[in-house]
């Protein structure tokens, strides 16, 4: 028992350790995303918004390491988490940014796509159905519950 307890540290401190460091960060993203609600200036606002980003992926790499009890793990028992999670990660990067590309590149060459692309579409009026629009009908019908 004291080896264990020797090789891995007081697991009770370790577990105040990790406590207080998710505390933190916690409160450091609050704050930040508090302070960013008066911040009008939007390269600002977007710098505030990648630093939460970076501080909720630390905290979710203490979660993992202590709850998980990955800390601990070997170093390939750790890849065959972390390279799929990175091959998922850029798949998902890979396909939303080829898809971008297609509808801007579909609607450069194609006049009709561009033309339906810029379409407005008027907001229907709460309650009216297409049929009734058809009908010339615009205001509301209402249906009694008997």
């Amino acid at each position: 028992m004291s080896e264990n307890t020797h090789e891995h540290g007081d697991p009770i401190a370790e577990i105040k350790k990790v406590t207080i460091i998710l505390s933190v960060l916690t409160i450091i993203e609050l704050i930040l995303g508090f302070w960013m609600i008066g911040i009008t200036s939007e390269g600002l606002r977007l710098a505030i918004k990648g630093t939460i980003v970076i501080l909720m992926l630390a905290k979710a790499f203490y979660i993992v390491a202590y709850f998980m009890h990955l800390k601990h793990e070997l170093k390939n028992l750790i890849m065959t988490i972390v390279v799929p999670l990175a091959l998922f990660i850029w798949f998902i990067t890979a396909f939303l940014s080829d898809g971008n590309s297609f509808r801007n590149l579909r609607n450069t060459y194609d006049p009709h796509f561009k033309a339906q692309s810029e379409i407005k579409v008027e907001k229907k009026a709460e309650g009216t159905h297409a049929t009734e629009e058809k009908e010339g009908k615009s205001e509301p019908t209402e249906t009694k519950k008997d």
